[in-house]
């Protein structure tokens, strides 16, 4: 097994090429943005708790409705950040003229089994120096952009979350001289 850069582990067989790309090390902001979102939870569990103790005006409790929306968009969305980072990984495999693309989440995820030949308008994303982009992607809040897509029958997919410019590169260009061998050898 060999290594692009700290992230990416590469299995590079005859038969088969797998890449594994693990979440970003941010050592202890990840523990950070764990206890955030325990006290996230807590502060809801709080005001539901209050919403059903508690008398309340109607118009307060459309109000508390609102907040309560709100409050679990960011719950879900901090919830699905840190379970990535302590759990995640995204998995490509190229092996028997297909591609399967997994992100998952523990071994939790969903994925894409894609047919070589079909793949088309491979690129690596590239975000501007000091766009709001790319201040905002490199927040520990932040699942990323994926660094890498491509368009399989009309669809985007996409892959390589917070990944370094070099990274995506070099996986670039091992995944693109690989899927080109194996369009030949058939």
């Amino acid at each position: 097994m060999k290594w692009i850069g700290d992230r990416i582990s590469v299995l590079d067989k005859k038969e088969s090429l797998s890449f594994v790309i693990y979440p970003e090390r941010i050592g202890w902001k990840k523990h950070l943005v764990g206890a955030w979102f325990s006290l996230w939870i807590l502060i809801g569990a709080y005001v539901v708790s209050q919403f059903f103790i508690l008398e309340f005006a109607q118009d307060q409790k459309i109000v508390l409705l609102i907040f309560m929306a709100f409050w679990s968009y960011f719950a879900v969305r901090i919830g699905k950040t840190t379970l990535y980072q302590y759990f995640g990984k995204e998995m490509i495999r190229i092996k028997d003229g297909e591609l399967v693309l997994k992100k998952a989440t523990g071994s939790y995820g969903k994925s894409h089994r894609l047919f070589l030949e079909n793949i088309s308008k491979m690129r690596t994303v590239e975000l501007k120096e000091n766009s709001f982009q790319n201040i905002y992607e490199n927040s520990p809040w932040v699942l990323g952009t994926p660094k890498i897509e491509f368009e399989h029958l009309g669809k985007t997919y996409s892959f390589g979350r917070k990944l370094k410019d070099q990274e995506s590169d070099l996986l670039y260009k091992y995944l693109t001289k690989r899927i080109a061998k194996n369009i030949k050898s058939k």
